[in-house]
């Protein structure tokens, strides 16, 4: 099998992330749906905060960046990225063949998805559509 397509929903972001990237490292294409449902566990306040700061810290500066962004499936490939060595040889090839999109596009809904690290019972945290919500300057 060439090709992995994987249901986000209620997916760990961080055990995920290494899933993928040890997958595209592997040589796999890999695409996640529903990235807009993975759940990131930790306290909400330092989740948020921990946000929020990378999120700012490219805005004031004169050098423009590092810019860091504000949409689910962006957020979910940054994560992916910091598992890998994306800037040369294999990583940089391996993070081309990882797609991520926002609920289930048309080509992928009657393929088979693999569900990996789901989440068993409620834990504290957010799902990666309420952090990009609140990084828009939605309500908090």
């Amino acid at each position: 099998m060439n090709k992995i397509i994987i249901n986000g929903e209620n997916c760990i972001m961080g055990r995920m992330a290494s899933f993928v990237a040890k997958q595209a490292l592997q040589g796999k294409q890999v695409d996640i749906v529903n990235s807009e449902k993975v759940f990131i566990i930790g306290n909400k306040k330092d989740i948020l905060e921990t946000y929020i700061i990378m999120r700012q810290k490219g805005k004031y500066q004169k050098m423009k960046g590092p810019l860091f962004p504000t949409m689910p499936e962006k957020i979910l490939k940054r994560a992916i990225r910091g598992m890998m060595k994306y800037k040369e040889g294999r990583g940089k090839e391996a993070f081309k063949r990882i797609k991520c999109y926002v609920g289930v596009p048309a080509e992928f809904e009657k393929a088979e998805k693999i569900s990996p690290f789901k989440l068993n019972e409620s834990k504290k945290g957010f799902y990666l559509s309420e952090i990009s919500n609140l990084l828009r300057g939605g309500a908090k």
